[in-house]
């Protein structure tokens, strides 16, 4: 540094901050040259966020259990990289860094849960199976990707409003959402300080196959028709309507722009307005 631009910098203090900032844009180049991870990049949500990241020219390791479904996506693009892994299992560790050459840039756990039901009528067991698969396999995806994340790389999980504001029907989905927010949070104090964005993506019900399938389970259980738990779904948001899979994942890959370092650690809200509480 020259003596003139040392005593600019005193001049201006908050040209110090400037000055950092600029340098955390120009490390974050590296980790922009590497690839992105998505787990459950088979679903709705991430099916679509693949293909919006590919869009930008970002290559993906495109996780998920089915072999047949996976290479159906990637045979849409040759920047998707399909990897058959079971993230409930210690297993894909392994099967997902093994693929990894190069830095991350993004790594994304948007795999869905396998449980719903009331606290009367749920299956036990099925709280464990649905804590591993979300808060075990996101700890699984962090040890895979961990030692290629650099400064300015992104730690994305997907969680849910029921983590927030429960409601009478989905005891498991309140229940992991809970602890996944949880547990997002202690890996941002871990992250962080080494410049490592990590961020919770939080949409309310979303109009996908999934939900048209829990809401027929709902209906059932409560003796109405389909329509009119939907219904329900929709009245509760001030939109008037549910968020789409498609709205969800250009949320996530707004996280690559560098400004997005400033929402580390926090819990971006995409409910259409369904949350009744000040967040």
């Amino acid at each position: 540094m020259t003596a003139a631009s040392a005593d600019q910098l005193t001049a201006d203090p908050g040209s110090a901050d400037r000055a950092s900032a600029e340098q955390a844009r120009a490390e974050r180049g590296s980790a922009e040259l590497g690839c992105a991870v998505v787990v459950g990049a088979t679903g709705a949500v991430g099916s679509v966020l693949v293909r919006r990241l590919t869009a930008r020219g970002l290559p993906v390791l495109a996780v998920a259990r089915s072999k047949e479904q996976l290479a159906e996506l990637a045979a849409g693009s040759e920047l998707i990289t399909p990897c058959v892994a079971d993230i409930g299992e210690n297993a894909a560790i392994e099967a997902i860094s093994g693929q990894l050459t190069g830095p991350v840039a993004m790594a994304v756990m948007a795999a869905g849960l396998p449980v719903r039901g009331s606290a009367d009528t749920m299956d036990p067991d099925l709280l464990a199976v649905g804590a591993n698969i979300k808060l075990g396999g996101l700890v699984r995806l962090l040890h895979a990707v961990r030692d290629r994340l650099h400064r300015g790389s992104r730690f994305v999980a997907f969680a849910g409003t029921l983590g927030i504001e429960p409601r009478a029907h989905e005891a498991g989905p309140g229940a992991i959402n809970a602890g996944l927010l949880n547990l997002m949070r202690q890996i941002s104090l871990l992250y962080g300080p080494r410049g490592v964005t990590v961020h919770t993506i939080c949409p309310g019900p979303a109009d996908t196959p999934r939900l048209r399938r829990i809401t027929a389970a709902v209906a059932a259980e409560r003796g109405v028709p389909a329509g009119e738990v939907w219904q329900e779904y929709e009245q509760r948001n001030s939109l008037g309507r549910l968020p789409t899979a498609d709205e969800i994942a250009w949320a996530v890959t707004l996280l690559l722009e560098p400004e997005a370092d400033v929402m580390h650690g926090g819990v971006l809200h995409l409910d259409a307005g369904g949350l009744g509480g000040i967040h």
